[in-house]
C-alpha cells in the first residue's frame, strides 16, 4: 500500500504543479504518474481506474507520447490571459493536434475502440483541428481523488491537502467537483481563434 501512497503523492504535486505553472514536461509528466498510480492501485487494491473515461483517454495520449517522445512538442500550453477574446473555467488551454489524438485513441484495444470511443472521445472537447485536453485532466483528478478516499488509500502532501480542502469547499457550498471545460468565444468562432493560437504559439 506504501507504494500506492507515494505514487498518490507523487501524482497530486505533479497535477498541481501543471495547474500552476504548466508545460510540455509538466503535461508528459503528469500523465506517466497517471499510468504510475493505476498500475500501483492495481497492486496494492485490486482496484484500477479503466472504468474512468477520462483515464482511458489520458492513457491512450500517454501512451502516444511515451513511444513517440517527440509528438508532444507538438502540445500547445496557453494561458487565458493571452487569448483575451475566450473565457472559460481553467486558467490554462493545453492543446493537442485531433490527429495525434485520434491516432492515440487506433492504440486502444479493438473492443474498446469500436463500444467506448465516442464515449471516450466526449471527455474532451474538440474544436476542428485541436483538442483542448484540460478539462479532460481536471475532472480525471475528481475521480482519482473520490476512488482514493474511497478505498481508504491515505495520501499525504501539501498538494493533495490542498486538493481536499477544495473539494470539501465545493461538497459544503453545493458546487459541481467536475468542469464542463466549455469556451465561450466573444469574437469569431472557437475553432479559428484556437486555429490561430496554436499556430503562433511555440
Amino acid at each position: 500500500m506504501e507504494s500506492c501512497q507515494a505514487a498518490g503523492e507523487r501524482f497530486f504535486r505533479l497535477y498541481h504543479g501543471h495547474c500552476v505553472e504548466p508545460d510540455k514536461d509538466t503535461l508528459f509528466n503528469l500523465l506517466e504518474s497517471i499510468h504510475s498510480l493505476n498500475d500501483k492501485l492495481r497492486k496494492a487494491t485490486g482496484e484500477h481506474f479503466f472504468n474512468c473515461n477520462e483515464f482511458v483517454a489520458l492513457k491512450a495520449l500517454r501512451n502516444l507520447f511515451h513511444h513517440e517522445a517527440e509528438l508532444v512538442n507538438e502540445v500547445r500550453i496557453i494561458p487565458i490571459e493571452k487569448l483575451p477574446s475566450v473565457s472559460t473555467d481553467l486558467l490554462f488551454l493545453c492543446l493537442v493536434p485531433s490527429r495525434l489524438v485520434l491516432l492515440s485513441f487506433e492504440q486502444l484495444d479493438r473492443k474498446r475502440r469500436v463500444h467506448e470511443e465516442e464515449t471516450i472521445r466526449s471527455t474532451l472537447k474538440w474544436y476542428g483541428n485541436v483538442v483542448n485536453i484540460n478539462p479532460c485532466v481536471f475532472n480525471f483528478a475528481v475521480h482519482a481523488f473520490e476512488q482514493l478516499k474511497a478505498l481508504g488509500v491515505q495520501i499525504g502532501g501539501n498538494e493533495y491537502a490542498e486538493f481536499q480542502a477544495s473539494y470539501e469547499f465545493e461538497e459544503e457550498a453545493g458546487h459541481s467537483h467536475f468542469i464542463t471545460g466549455d469556451i465561450i468565444c466573444h469574437a469569431g468562432s472557437v475553432e479559428e481563434v484556437l486555429a490561430v493560437a496554436f499556430a503562433n504559439v511555440i
